[in-house]
């Protein structure tokens, strides 16, 4: 009997004891959720009054003529035409160059390598480390390589081939996600009706696949959309008074362009500077939609 009253009384200490702790991690949990979503509010309320104070002040310079006229250095006839048709060329052979490669290597990985290789995880691991790299680090090896070493010069292409480098490791780790997402029952069933292994991946892997590859992709690009260190140490120029006609060409482009005019001492560059910048953001959200809606056709 006093040892069947002691075991209760321990139970119930320890029942009290299990209760307290609920307690104390409940109301540790409601702090941290009320920190961070305080952290979250407060990033979303700047980025809002950022916004509206580049509308406020960009709104009112924005016109054909600027979209229309190449760089001067009288503020009202300052355009942004060169820096556009440079984005564009950049931005378009960075997509041509690191889609196809990130993609390839993703389904050589997750389909034909042996994962139990040394080599595998070797690569594995390099790719990972890959992405966390700065980014001006990824301008001082595209200008070692592809504008000394290669005589692409500081060219569109040297440009285009340097952001490639930067955005692949996101578009491989993404691409092999959204592969190891695919169910193997959808791989069987193909094999089984005698397809080979190439059609197997083309015809029913990778259209599963596609939506999840390009959510990454827009991701990359974006960031790529966005970068200007990397293009500075290569060579980008900040005044380009002519538009590119070849890969081979000068050129500039919008993030660079942008930092020109808020280096200038008159206080209607930074006007214009905000005038740029709507122009980038809707260019961004132009290219964004463009990837989404392609994603959404192929998850139907």
């Amino acid at each position: 009997m006093k040892g069947t009253h002691a075991d209760m009384e321990n139970n119930i200490y320890k029942g009290a004891n299990s209760s307290s702790n609920l307690k104390g991690r409940k109301l540790m949990s409601k702090i941290f959720e009320g920190f961070f979503f305080m952290a979250i509010a407060f990033g979303i309320i700047m980025l809002i009054l950022l916004l509206a104070n580049i509308f406020k002040t960009g709104i009112g310079w924005l016109s054909l003529d600027f979209i229309t006229n190449l760089p001067s250095r009288f503020p009202k006839r300052a355009g942004i035409y060169s820096a556009l048709i440079g984005s564009v060329w950049v931005i378009g052979l960075t997509f041509l160059f690191s889609f196809p490669l990130g993609v390839g290597t993703a389904i050589y990985l997750e389909e034909y390598s042996d994962k139990k290789k040394w080599f595998n995880n070797l690569l594995q691991i390099n790719i990972a480390n890959l992405a966390g790299v700065p980014s001006i680090v990824y301008g001082i090896l595209g200008l070692a390589v592809f504008v000394r070493l290669m005589a692409f010069e500081r060219s569109i292409l040297s440009g285009a081939l340097t952001l490639a480098l930067l955005i692949l490791p996101v578009i491989i780790v993404s691409s092999q996600e959204a592969l190891k997402a695919v169910p193997n029952e959808l791989r069987h069933g193909s094999y089984a009706l005698g397809v080979s292994k190439w059609l197997t991946i083309t015809g029913v892997v990778l259209p599963y696949a596609m939506p999840g590859i390009l959510t990454g992709t827009i991701l990359a690009m974006s960031r790529a959309m966005g970068e200007a260190a990397p293009l500075i140490i290569i060579g980008a120029a900040g005044y380009i008074a002519f538009i590119p006609r070849s890969i081979m060409d000068s050129f500039t482009v919008l993030p660079i362009q942008i930092f020109n005019w808020t280096s200038r001492p008159q206080a209607e560059f930074q006007n214009v500077a905000s005038a740029g910048i709507i122009v980038l953001i809707v260019l961004l959200l132009s290219a964004n939609a463009l990837a989404i809606f392609l994603r959404n056709k192929y998850e139907k």
